[in-house]
């Protein structure tokens, strides 16, 4: 019997009980949000889910934002409703206020679970609160300016290497392989203590090309999350991943070989970390790091922690893959995102770097004085608020994030909505199980909070006081008034060090090179984490640029 032949009956048998449960339980839930507006189902099978994750989704929701508000009702797999909100009273609520009443979809979590282990996105309650009290010291600010000097030199060496390849004139080439790179090394360098690469060659890591692969494959593994949790109750792991392996389904496959691949180099890199600290200081001190990366940090404090806060080996090592993952696409992405956008205008790249080579920010300035340096700041949080190449779409660098309720629950409105019938809704009565879909890039771009150019790419907005309705909605997040990096237990715990990572290439890569558009078309996709790509070719992530030599007539 071959292996597809026993796989489809048993996804198909899944998958009905799936619907039947879930359809029957949502059905008491229907009538109350059938009053919020919302557009119509694009299919009966697919409900607008096909539009909302689609590559090009970007469209479809800034059009939900204009149309229909900060709350909107969507149709679900099978048409069962589900909410999109991005109301900030709302989204305050889910995510701090009343957080232990939300939980992450189980398929989700399953996929979480499958990609990186028991780790702090796959993680809730007590164990989650555990891993994060253990993970809060390596990520202060204090430890951040330790990883300074670990920074600048990643970026350096990647400066040495884009000059050797412009040094003949200006080049054409892929800025998001050398992004991707260079976070990786970022990450390695400054997070495990560990060296990806020298930078010496034009081929990127195995483990990198894995990284770059699974972002893309993600996204189609969501639209068969919701059989994911039946599978993960299914026998041993060696029978789970038989069926994974005999569906059909060529994101699948790319999933499992990127898994396999970080599961492997987390383990290595993490019994590394082990000998070396064993071996004592003066071995740790001939490491990479020199034992002040986060990993190392890690392992010592939990090595020193009492019997009841001890992390087991297996969530200390799934900490690798999840560090590295949230670190590296999202920044090699944005930064990437940074340099097209300043390629598209010339005069705001002359006025960042004129301010980077007056402070010498490439030469290595001290943590404090780079933060303080007014228009890089400016441009960072507004590509953090807005990706934008098209002006009537957004792409922010997380997206596609889920809760639903464990319990009836009431959600507060900070704006009431207009309702179907005429009413104005102050607060939604959500049934337990009703599927919410967070606004993260709505709420960055809503013109009712952010003013009329909420849709524009300025930097300028963030030199001058921002719309008093942002401080007045008391938007949600844990950076720069932005849900960017979420608010709450699940909020991203390395948000500092992306951003610091970020501002040292910035500081290092302007103040040497400039960088303009070639006559590729480049489109940007909606993902887990969105995504470059050249048309005609919408799978490969690329976006290249025109990179040349700073000199005394182009500074």
């Amino acid at each position: 019997m071959s292996a597809l032949s026993w796989c489809l009956p048993l996804c198909i048998s899944l998958l009905s009980i799936w619907i039947i449960s879930t359809v029957s339980r949502q059905n008491g839930n229907a009538h109350s949000l059938w009053n919020i507006p919302g557009p119509r189902s694009d299919s009966f099978w697919l409900g607008n889910i096909s539009q909302f994750l689609s590559k090009d989704g970007g469209s479809f929701h800034s059009k939900l934002l204009q149309r229909y508000g900060l709350v909107v009702r969507l149709h679900s797999l099978f048409s069962r409703p589900m909410l999109y909100i991005s109301d900030p009273k709302a989204l305050h609520s889910i995510l701090m206020k009343e957080v232990e009443a939300y939980k992450e979809p189980d398929g989700f979590m399953a996929i979480n679970m499958l990609v990186f282990g028991p780790g702090l996105v796959s993680t809730t309650g007590m164990q989650h609160r555990r891993q994060r009290k253990m993970l809060n010291p390596v990520f202060s600010v204090n430890h951040m300016r330790y990883l300074l000097p670990t920074f600048y030199s990643v970026a350096h060496k990647l400066r040495g290497a884009i000059s050797q390849r412009v040094r003949d004139g200006p080049q054409d080439f892929d800025i998001l392989h050398w992004m991707s790179r260079s976070a990786l090394e970022v990450v390695g360098q400054g997070g495990l203590g560990h060296s990806f690469d020298s930078f010496e060659s034009d081929e990127q890591d195995p483990y990198g090309e894995a990284m770059k692969a699974l972002t893309p494959a993600l996204r189609g593994l969501i639209m068969i999350s919701p059989i994911l949790p039946f599978l993960s109750r299914i026998g041993p792991a060696w029978l789970q991943r038989r069926i994974l392996d005999a569906i059909p389904h060529h994101d699948i496959r790319t999933v499992k070989h990127s898994v396999g691949v970080m599961f492997d180099k987390a383990n290595e890199v993490y019994s590394a970390r082990v000998a070396a600290l064993n071996a004592g200081d003066e071995t740790v001190m001939h490491q990479v790091g020199e034992g002040k990366d986060i990993m190392s940090t890690l392992i010592r404090t939990n090595q020193n922690a009492s019997g009841q806060e001890k992390l087991p080996e297996d969530e200390v090592i799934s900490q690798i893959s999840t560090l590295v993952f949230g670190a590296t696409d999202t920044s090699s992405n944005t930064l990437s995102h940074i340099l097209e956008l300043l390629a598209i205008h010339p005069d705001i790249q002359s006025k960042l770097r004129d301010e980077l080579l007056t402070a010498r920010a490439a030469e290595g300035i001290p943590y404090d004085q780079l933060n303080q340096l007014p228009y890089l700041d400016a441009v960072v949080r507004e590509t953090l608020r807005r990706q934008v190449i098209d002006y009537d779409c957004w792409y922010p660098p997380i997206t596609l994030l889920y809760r639903v309720p464990e319990r009836d629950v009431i959600l507060p409105l900070y704006k009431p909505a207009h309702g179907v019938d005429g009413t104005m809704i102050t607060e939604l009565h959500l049934n337990k199980g009703t599927e919410i879909a967070l606004g993260i890039g709505s709420i960055n771009t809503s013109e009712e909070l952010w003013g009329e150019d909420a849709l524009v790419w300025d930097p300028q907005r963030w030199l001058s006081p921002l719309p008093k309705a942002i401080s007045e909605a008391r938007i949600p997040g844990v950076y720069a008034n932005m849900l960017t990096f979420l608010e709450g237990p699940k909020a991203c715990i390395g948000y500092k060090f992306a951003e610091v990572g970020i501002k040292v290439t910035l500081a290092v890569l302007l103040s040497h090179f400039t960088f303009a558009l070639t006559e590729e078309k480049i489109v940007w996709n909606l993902a887990v984490i969105s995504y470059p790509t050249v048309e005609p070719d919408r799978v490969n992530p690329r976006l290249p640029l025109r990179v040349g030599e700073l000199t005394e007539g182009t500074a």
